[in-house]
């Protein structure tokens, strides 16, 4: 086998704003798992809220190479990797392992493509009219999905309902102490919010359950459930979390994930980073398997060089080619 991993700058349609800051530029990693004239795409979008980087994918590369000859051998070849590097290897994997058999990806997991679930938009933090005309670009859209974290976020919510009537979820990104969130989220009940996702700062189930206790709008994990080992610390705090394949190390951590939640009796979200169609569509081939889906990372991005999965009024659509399913537009690798 012979495994690559090239840096790609995927260019925003907006500037995108959280509470930890902004970008406009998404760096990404795209892998290419060369075996037996065929190719499996993968990759990888690390955060630095877990201290990783694609400098710090590749230099692991550099140090740990791929080697063997079987590509079946997915726990030898995945073991002892760091999430983000991990990631982009497991998602190569899976889609050359389907290509080998000539079938996609969903087929091998046994699940059926007609259960996608709708995916939400996100809209960036920003002045409020910037953002009122971010949710008027997409106004026919099922799901939004707002950024939060600022001394205005009743404001915004409340300006944002005035004119969506569509279902509406709420992300801090952990830019509320516990005391904030309670008295926020209970001036939000009355716009009818789906759930909230993150609204402290990781590491403090027990808060997170009293926030629980303290309103009717569901709480949904991000930061603190990285992989399926801190699921089980969650059960009765929250409603559900968000499986993330870049976070949890990819495919099998975010199958690992998914069933963890299920047996603890929480529901399931399956997130993205701002990343290109390969790794979205890698974590749509998961989504039957969930309750609700932020997949929007090719909505976000100007000029994505692959194409894959499909959006029907918000409703994910798998493709049924082998693998992925994703084909290459045209690769342009950033610095």
């Amino acid at each position: 086998m012979r495994f690559t991993l090239t840096p790609l700058d995927l260019p925003l349609v907006h500037t995108f704003t959280i509470a930890r800051g902004s970008e406009s530029v998404s760096r990404t990693a795209i892998a290419r798992l060369e075996w037996r004239g065929l190719e499996g795409l993968g990759e990888t979008t690390p955060s630095a809220r877990y201290a990783e980087s694609v400098e710090s994918v590749l230099a692991h590369y550099a140090e740990r190479s791929v080697t063997g000859e079987d590509p079946y051998r997915l726990e030898e070849l995945l073991e002892g990797r760091p999430p983000a590097a991990r990631c982009a290897l497991d998602v190569a994997l899976h889609d050359l392992i389907g290509k080998e058999l000539d079938r996609p990806l969903w087929q091998l997991l046994g699940l059926d493509p007609r259960k996608t679930p709708l995916t939400s938009f996100t809209i960036g933090l920003d002045t409020i009219e910037a953002m009122l005309a971010k949710v008027d670009e997409i106004r026919e859209h099922p799901t939004i999905k707002v950024k939060l974290g600022t001394a205005q976020d009743v404001e915004i919510v409340a300006s944002i309902r005035e004119r969506y009537t569509g279902a509406l979820r709420i992300d801090a990104n952990e830019a509320w102490t516990a005391e904030q969130a309670t008295k926020t989220l209970n001036e939000l009940e009355r716009y009818d919010i789906e759930f909230c996702e993150q609204p402290i700062p990781a590491g403090t189930p027990e808060r997170l359950r009293w926030i629980s206790e303290q309103t009717d709008i569901p709480i949904v994990t991000d930061e603190d459930s990285q992989d399926a080992r801190d699921v089980p610390a969650l059960r009765g705090c929250v409603a559900g979390v968000n499986v993330k394949l870049v976070k949890c190390g990819g495919i099998r951590g975010a199958l690992a994930m998914i069933h963890t939640a299920r047996a603890a009796g929480l529901k399931i979200m399956l997130g993205c980073m701002v990343e290109s169609a390969i790794l979205a569509t890698a974590a749509a081939h998961l989504s039957p398997l969930v309750d609700w889906a932020d997949l929007d990372g090719p909505f976000l991005t100007k000029d994505d060089p692959f194409a894959g999965l499909t959006y029907e009024r918000g409703k994910i659509v798998l493709p049924d080619g082998p693998g992925l399913g994703v084909r290459e537009r045209a690769l342009t690798a950033g610095a």
